[in-house]
């Protein structure tokens, strides 16, 4: 015969005070590791969705990013001449060869003339933008090539001083003039500042490009090109779908959050564990004289254990409900962090997944089970005799 799932909600009601702060605690934990692993996977579809499927990046072999990356002209020629490579409305090959470096750019609000944030500055050809359809121009116009004219993404139009529209940049021993503001949705080209390839690498001295991007003419043919590429002995290139690319960028800093994240959890975790513990045992030692009757009534030890275990589970899925709630509206909030493999400013969003909603549940309703099993322990294990002398 179980004990009816009433009796344990009805007494977390009785007790309201001891219920509100013990359901805080934990609600506080769930959010702050949601929030984490939000911020993780926010990160991650930014970079992932800056890709493509059917775009595919050559960089140099063993670089890890872009801007280690160097690929003479003679090699770009090569691969533009594969047969993998899809050809535009011309005939021409859809590959962009684009050069990536950085230059530091002070904050929005920031005081001190010394603090500055590391910025990608992509050089872009003709082709840069019929490969990347996902990029707008939201306000000015689109950049002359063979200028010292550049366009810059809306998060860094947001974040930072003097890239407005007619406002003038000095870098690379130029003056750069901002043209226009593009949007590029969730992806990672919205916190980049784009010019002219040519322009950017005489103004660097920098006489190679960083990468490679060049449509599949099929999407099967990732393979035959990865292979044509890496095999050519003439090359010293690798080959990753675009996705893969950016996928592969984003899994140092989300695995960085993660941990950190878990650890911080696990510390403030034992705090909401000890109180729902400290609930529970009050809860047994106040109804003593209540587990007597009971077990006088026919309840077994495992009827009154699952009773106090669903108990303590209700407020780990109460806890973690509303952690999970006030995480959600982060998701409204979008940050900038340094990204590990290129060491510039990356503005994303907070994402919720139902990946994570299962994962803050499940942490929830632990912290709960562990904070809740001593007591149930020990409310059946009490003797019906001793039980009922307590009234």
């Amino acid at each position: 015969m179980a004990v009816p799932f009433s009796y344990s909600f009805r007494n977390l009601w009785k007790r309201r005070m001891t219920t509100i702060l013990t359901v805080s605690g934990m609600a506080l934990v769930v959010f702050v590791f949601a929030a984490v692993l939000m911020m993780a996977a926010g990160l991650q579809k930014t970079l992932v969705e800056t890709g493509s499927p059917n775009n595919v990046v050559v960089v140099r072999k063993a670089s890890t990013s872009e801007v280690m990356s160097s690929i003479e002209r003679r090699s770009a020629s090569i691969v533009e001449m594969l047969p993998q490579v899809a050809a535009g409305p011309q005939g021409q090959p859809m590959m962009a060869k684009e050069s990536v470096v950085l230059i530091a750019l002070k904050k929005k609000g920031e005081e001190q003339s010394s603090s500055h944030s590391n910025v990608v500055v992509r050089g872009i050809g003709a082709e840069s933008l019929p490969l990347r359809p996902q990029v707008k121009l939201v306000a000015g116009r689109m950049l002359r090539m063979g200028s010292s004219e550049v366009i810059v993404g809306n998060s860094i139009a947001k974040g930072f001083q003097g890239v407005g529209l007619q406002q003038t940049l000095s870098w690379g021993m130029r003056t750069w003039t901002v043209v226009g503001i593009f949007d590029a949705g969730n992806t990672g080209f919205s916190s980049e500042v784009w010019g002219d390839v040519d322009q950017v690498m005489q103004a660097f001295r920098r006489p190679i490009y960083s990468s490679l991007i060049f449509r599949l003419q099929n999407p099967d043919a990732f393979d035959a090109a990865k292979t044509a590429i890496e095999n050519d002995p003439r090359l010293t290139l690798e080959a990753r779908r675009e996705t893969k690319y950016y996928r592969d960028q984003s899994e140092m800093m989300a695995k960085f959050l993660r941990i950190l994240g878990t650890s911080l959890t696990i510390i403030f975790s034992i705090g909401a564990i000890i109180g729902a513990m400290i609930t529970m045992y009050s809860a047994v030692a106040n109804r003593t004289a209540e587990i007597g009757t009971l077990r006088a009534l026919g309840f077994r030890r495992r009827n009154i254990l699952l009773a106090f275990l669903t108990e303590s589970l209700l407020l780990g899925f109460i806890g973690g409900s509303l952690g999970l709630f006030f995480a959600s509206f982060m998701q409204f909030i979008t940050i900038s962090t340094v990204n590990f493999q290129t060491f510039s400013e990356l503005a994303f969003k907070f994402t919720l997944t139902s990946g994570i909603v299962m994962q803050s549940m499940m942490f929830a309703l632990t912290m709960g089970l562990i904070g809740g099993v001593l007591p149930a322990l020990r409310a059946s294990r009490l003797k019906i005799v001793d039980a009922l002398r307590a009234t």
